[in-house]
């Protein structure tokens, strides 16, 4: 006989508490996979004790997070973890294709589509410091897209306020998530215009230009590198990162990290300085920025060169096993302010495969 609905819930509360139990240092997205729901799922079923599930007014709280103070901001994918700690400025929504929203702040920088953004709780666990506070927030699917923890420097009324503030009236134990599984398909090379695609390239004026032209050839990212001019993108070992964030390290030099997921893109200006490599992860650990990338997950790398009214702008770029930009790497720079050198020449240190 097939469960009901509050069968099912009763029953994945019961698994949870349990699970818990046996693995108290599984983090909930590990054990989320193990028990065969999303994490939005596992967090709803403790909504009315330890969560609070909150309205769908994503923009208006976001816009309320510089009350919070000084937090730490955590976008990731299944294979890159982004930290960023800092305050919340500048935040902007812009209405149109989904209302998409920027965090301009010098330590929180954000591009955010909220067209992506489904549920969103606040929530209090345990850690070894005592209870964190966190608002998080979910994908139709109950993937994580973006979460902000409360640091000893946050404003803890402020926290309570929103939470009050932004609380759904429906506080059931449940959502609905939908499997979000698209994939898209890569059309074959012959079907493409490969001499104007290479064409258009080379008359960018700008690297925002660049989205543009994948829509007009409709070619997906990876296959518009595998089709550029070999001298504009080419495939370079998988952990090529590694070497750019070590000389990066050594020379201090300020770069740009790139990091997202389908509703949100999480950006680190600035130097970095401890890296770390530990059981299968390579790390950036520093005091407001942390990187870690499971290495065995990186399907592969690239190094790409952008035309633009500035000079070229170059980047390494990471892909995961399934095709997905996961990871873009920058020399720091501004609109109007060429490239640096001291960043092209690390990049000339990595050789093609």
């Amino acid at each position: 006989m097939q469960q009901t609905a509050i069968e099912k819930q009763i029953d994945l509360k019961e698994r949870w508490e349990h699970f818990r139990t046996e693995n108290p240092k599984t983090r909930i997205r590990d054990a989320a996979k193990q028990l065969g729901v999303s994490e939005a799922e596992l967090l709803a079923t403790d909504c009315g004790k330890t969560v609070t599930k909150l309205t769908d007014n994503f923009p208006e709280l976001l816009q309320e997070f510089h009350t919070l103070g000084r937090i730490m901001a955590l976008t990731r994918n299944d294979e890159i973890v982004h930290e960023r700690k800092g305050e919340y400025k500048n935040v902007e929504v812009i209405n149109g294709h989904g209302k998409m929203g920027l965090v301009l702040g010098d330590d929180i920088d954000l591009r955010i589509f909220f067209n992506k953004w489904h549920f969103g709780f606040a929530v209090k666990s345990e850690s070894p410091l005592g209870i964190q506070r966190s608002f998080q927030f979910f994908s139709i699917d109950g993937e994580a897209i973006h979460k902000v923890f409360l640091t000893d420097e946050s404003d803890l009324a402020a926290y309570e306020k929103l939470v009050k503030k932004y609380a759904n009236g429906n506080q059931k134990t449940t959502v609905n998530v939908i499997s979000n599984a698209k994939k898209q398909i890569e059309k074959s090379d012959a079907e493409i215009d490969i001499e104007g695609f290479r064409k258009a390239w080379a008359a960018m004026k700008d690297t925002h230009d660049f989205f543009g032209i994948t829509k007009k050839f409709n070619v997906l990212r990876q296959q518009a590198l595998r089709l550029a001019d070999k001298e504009m993108a080419f495939q370079v070992p998988r952990d090529a990162y590694q070497d750019i964030l070590n000389k990066a390290s050594e020379t201090k030099l300020p770069i740009m990290v790139f990091v997202g997921n389908e509703g949100i893109i999480q950006i680190h200006s600035g130097e970095v300085e401890k890296i770390v490599e530990a059981r299968g992860w390579f790390n950036v650990l520093d005091e407001k920025f942390n990187l870690h990338v499971k290495q065995d997950e990186i399907g592969s790398t690239w190094i790409v060169k952008k035309p633009t009214d500035d000079g070229i702008v170059s980047s390494l770029e990471i892909f995961n096993r399934k095709g997905e930009n996961i990871a873009l790497f920058f020399g720091k720079r501004k609109p109007g302010i060429p490239e640096k050198e001291d960043w092209r020449k690390i990049l000339s240190t990595i050789k093609p495969l």
